[in-house]
């Protein structure tokens, strides 16, 4: 469905049955990112994904995007979809839009999934620089800008024939959507340690996207954690190794799950 807010629409999925999950996607990646996981989830788990501003089939600009705006659409998908608490996982980027959502409110969450998400710090000096580069690049030649960085993303030897979807799922946001919203990551520090609701972290150890010193050092701080990483998995495990992830998940909150309702 297409979810109206302020004069736009966020494009929602809503697939499966179960335990309400919704999943939120990393830069500029569509809801599309999460399929081959929801189809191994959607027994257990009602899985609800959607296209979050600036990307996919959503229709907001790049100039709506914002860290506070991201994370109050997390809060009007769940209630559009007439959801009280779900568990909530996100992927790269998009792990940092459901950290915040969960510090803000966690009485709407049950539960916390992390896949391949950066533990950021304040800027260094010189940081500022980095990323005008970093936009030049983007704006310079947006499709070899993501054909480079989706080869960074799927260093798996087997993973050569994700490629051009892994493109398909980035290129409609466009060079300008791009580059707001690494702008919108840059100067975010999440306060991990605020997070209160069981969480797992979720590292491929080829990712070398978000090094996977991250995902051992989130787990660290976030209290009620576990912490698996995936040996043989590069930056987009939910696409690469879905079975591995499906699997990690469905243990966990069959543990998790079963603890919260005693």
């Amino acid at each position: 469905m297409m979810l109206p807010v302020e004069d736009h629409h966020l494009r929602v999925v809503d697939l499966g049955r179960g335990t309400p999950l919704l999943l939120h996607d990393g830069w500029v990646a569509s809801w599309d990112l999460w399929l081959p996981l929801i189809e191994r989830l959607q027994d257990g788990f009602r899985c609800i994904a959607y296209d979050h501003r600036g990307a996919g089939a959503s229709t907001f600009p790049p100039s709506s995007i914002s860290s506070e705006a991201l994370v109050d659409d997390v809060f009007r998908v769940l209630d559009a979809a007439g959801i009280d608490r779900c568990v909530v996982a996100g992927e790269s980027l998009g792990c940092q839009v459901v950290e915040q959502a969960v510090i803000r409110d966690p009485s709407r969450f049950l539960g916390l999934v992390l896949v391949g998400g950066p533990v950021t710090s304040e800027p260094e000096p010189g940081s500022d620089a980095g990323m005008a580069e970093q936009a030049a690049r983007i704006r310079g030649d947006w499709e070899r800008y993501l054909d480079r960085f989706v080869s960074a993303c799927l260093p798996e030897p087997d993973a050569a024939p994700l490629h051009r979807w892994g493109v398909q799922t980035l290129l409609p946001a466009g060079p300008e959507a791009g580059v707001a919203m690494f702008a919108v990551h840059h100067d975010l520090v999440v306060p991990l340690e605020e997070i209160s609701v069981p969480t797992l972290v979720i590292h491929g150890a080829l990712d070398v996207i978000v090094p996977p010193s991250m995902g051992r050092e989130a787990a660290s701080r976030i209290p009620s954690s576990e912490l698996v990483i995936l040996d043989d998995a590069g930056h987009v495990p939910i696409i690469t190794r879905p079975d591995a992830v499906a699997a990690a998940i469905t243990d966990w909150w069959s543990r998790v799950g079963v603890a919260l309702d005693g």
